[in-house]
């Protein structure tokens, strides 16, 4: 990922050849030919030192468990290493108990509403520090590319190549041949955002063959006012107050597909997702008197990048209303590790020196507290005055001074131990199940961490919890997306080129939300697309999707339907890209590169740089030698290859 100034990167990877690799942060990439280096295991401080110094056989690729990768000081002596080409680390199921957090400690610290004109004094999280844990390893700038692997056969596999091959006798160096590996992730754009989309512009205009270098991260926001606006119209909507229930979408870790990001996101949506479906049938019987508005933004993680878009579209009167039609925001950060019944309401105290904000958050704290009357949850406030943690509804607050709440189950910093980490994971949150149980089973097996208060159903949240967390291919999901649906979605937010469609993680959202508060109606496959030709449907209100449906008994049919909700989807890209302003302090301007070539590794042995000599040597030999032959027999071609003739009068 490219940011002003920056050159790191990190990006999505493909398998690999023989074990499966993941790519994850590299700022050079690798060369266009592959990084290759003599395998090194590393498990102590000596094999530390032979990788750094002693090893006769540089460069190295270094093989690691997890419990060196989580040490910064390690991490940053590689990186600063000249004999180190490449690492691959070997990742476990759990985290260290101490914690570890590859994130900064202070999140999105430069684009939040917290500066030198808004509250200074709680800028730069002087007042508290949310993510003490957080080291920034993911935001430093490697030359080498970082590959995870499974702790599996295939991993034992490279074990055993070196340890056949690259251990010496009583200490002494290995003989040759070695067990090398070879990482290829070369990339396109180097340096920063700048320079790279200066270098799309170029290819774009002036090249015959115009080939992009990087693109910007993003995707779609999802959102579902509780009772429907008209879409055709944009801008203010006369007489209407809109809530906005917030959170996010994605999130990401060191490694992107090991992001499960299960307290960091999957918490919170899970959460927001569960209350949207129970105020559903509340209030079909008692409308309230302000619509709520469901939304689900993506690119959170890279400074804002879909709360951003859609305060940005609400200004310029993009969006189906504007900001003059919020009445307040409530957002769901991480809920899924209270201590005891807590759960925290975090406000921003200089929006609050305004009276008239500060009785409309009074109201809203009182409203929270009655609305969980007899959960069994505790909503308080925190002790303390401090700002507001890293979260969505401080965009809104850079717009203007708004009344609202963020809910999380920390008070001061994180308690979440493995923030933006791949410790954060289904076994982090307890979302565990018994060995006996079919895949099936599992599905609807409520665990405990689904029992809790902040779970208003706890049957279908443990469906959620086991679907976005353990398996994401299981019969309740595929109910309920479309055919074409059916993928594996990842919480890193990742690159839309065409921005024409959303990512299988954000469809499966839209698809869950629409399930969850829509009505499935009488209608066909064709007339569910264009619904305009039947009575008392309209699209400018709903939006319509077919669904595969359940498996039907004993057949491997399915009863498809569609269903009729108020859930829509709109582009979450930086408005840094529409404006160009590429080195924007203002909006998220993170991208990512092109890749030049598939991402893979291979191991293999290498021979002594003698024996190559040799080998190269005995090869110039023999073509020196091949030369002479083919000269000498082309000379005398005449002599060896001519035939005697027969007289022409020679008759029989």
């Amino acid at each position: 990922l490219l940011t002003p100034g920056s050159s790191g990167v990190i990006s999505p990877v493909s398998q690999s050849v023989g074990t499966r690799c993941r790519l994850v942060v590299c700022c050079l990439s690798a060369s266009i030919s592959g990084n290759t280096g003599v395998l090194h295991v590393l498990e102590t401080e000596a094999d530390l030192d032979w990788v750094l110094k002693s090893g006769p056989h540089p460069p190295y690729m270094v093989l690691m468990d997890a419990s060196y990768f989580n040490r910064y000081t390690v991490m940053m002596q590689l990186k600063n290493s000249t004999r180190v080409t490449g690492v691959a680390v070997v990742i476990p199921s759990t985290g260290p108990p101490q914690g570890f957090s590859p994130h900064n400690k202070c999140p999105n610290q430069h684009t939040g509403v917290y500066s030198d004109s808004y509250g200074p004094g709680l800028a730069d999280c002087n007042v508290t520090v949310w993510n003490p844990l957080g080291n920034g390893l993911s935001f430093e700038d490697f030359k080498f590319p970082i590959f995870s692997l499974k702790d599996d056969n295939q991993t034992e596999a490279i074990r055993k190549c070196i340890s056949d091959h690259n251990v010496g006798n009583n200490g002494s160096a290995p003989a040759y041949p070695l067990c090398a590996m070879q990482m290829f992730s070369h990339m396109h754009a180097v340096t920063s955002t700048a320079t790279c989309m200066r270098r799309n512009y170029i290819q774009e205009h002036y090249s015959l063959n115009p080939e992009s270098v990087c693109d910007p991260l993003g995707d779609f926001n999802v959102w579902a006012p509780l009772l429907p606006l008209n879409v055709t119209s944009k801008g203010h909507k006369a007489n209407e107050s809109v809530v906005i229930a917030a959170t996010r979408l994605d999130g990401r870790s060191f490694f992107w597909d090991v992001a499960t990001a299960a307290e960091g996101t999957v918490t919170g949506f899970v959460t927001l997702l569960a209350a949207a479906h129970a105020l559903r049938s509340v209030t079909e019987q008692a409308p309230p008197s302000r619509n709520i508005l469901f939304t689900f933004f993506q690119g959170e993680t890279f400074d804002y990048i879909g709360s951003s878009r859609m305060v940005y579209d609400m200004e310029k009167k993009k969006f189906v209303i504007d900001l003059d039609n919020v009445h307040s925001v409530l957002e769901i950060g991480q809920v899924g590790l209270r201590e005891g019944t807590n759960l925290w309401m975090h406000t921003d105290p200089v929006s609050r020196t305004n009276a008239s904000v500060d009785e409309q958050v009074r109201n809203l704290v009182a409203n929270l507290k009655d609305s969980v009357t007899g959960l069994g949850i505790n909503l308080a406030e925190p002790t303390v005055s401090q700002p507001l943690p890293p979260s969505s509804f401080q965009r809104f607050l850079r717009a203007r001074p708004f009344p609202g709440v963020v809910l999380a189950d920390h008070q001061s910093s994180f308690v979440n131990k493995y923030y933006e980490s791949i410790y954060d994971n289904a076994a982090y949150l307890n979302v565990t199940y018994p060995s006996d149980l079919s895949p099936e089973e599992q599905l609807e097996y409520i665990t405990d961490t689904a029992k809790q208060p902040f779970s208003f159903s706890g049957f279908q949240v443990t469906q959620m919890l086991y679907g976005f967390l353990i398996r994401t291919n299981n019969s309740w999901f595929r109910s309920m997306i479309s055919a074409e649906d059916v993928g594996t979605p990842q919480y890193y937010v990742g690159v839309s080129v065409s921005m024409t469609r959303p990512s299988p993680m954000t469809r499966l959202v839209q698809y869950l939300l629409a399930n969850l508060t829509g009505t499935v109606t009488a209608l066909n496959q064709t007339t569910c697309q264009d619904p305009s030709s039947q009575r008392n449907e309209s699209k400018e209100l709903y939006s319509y999707l077919w669904v595969r449906g359940p498996q039907s008994a004993n057949s491997t049919n399915r009863d498809p339907y569609c269903v009729r909700s108020t859930v829509r989807s709109t582009l979450a890209i930086s408005p840094a890209f529409e404006l160009r302003e590429y080195e924007s302090k203002v909006y998220s301007t993170w991208t990512e590169s092109r890749w030049k070539s598939s991402i893979k590794a291979r191991i293999f042995l290498v021979a002594s740089k003698e024996l190559e000599m040799l080998t190269l040597g005995v090869g110039i030999a023999v073509l020196l030698v091949s030369l002479l032959v083919t000269y000498f027999i082309s000379s005398k071609a005449e002599l060896l290859f001519s035939s005697t003739r027969e007289p022409s009068g020679t008759t029989y």
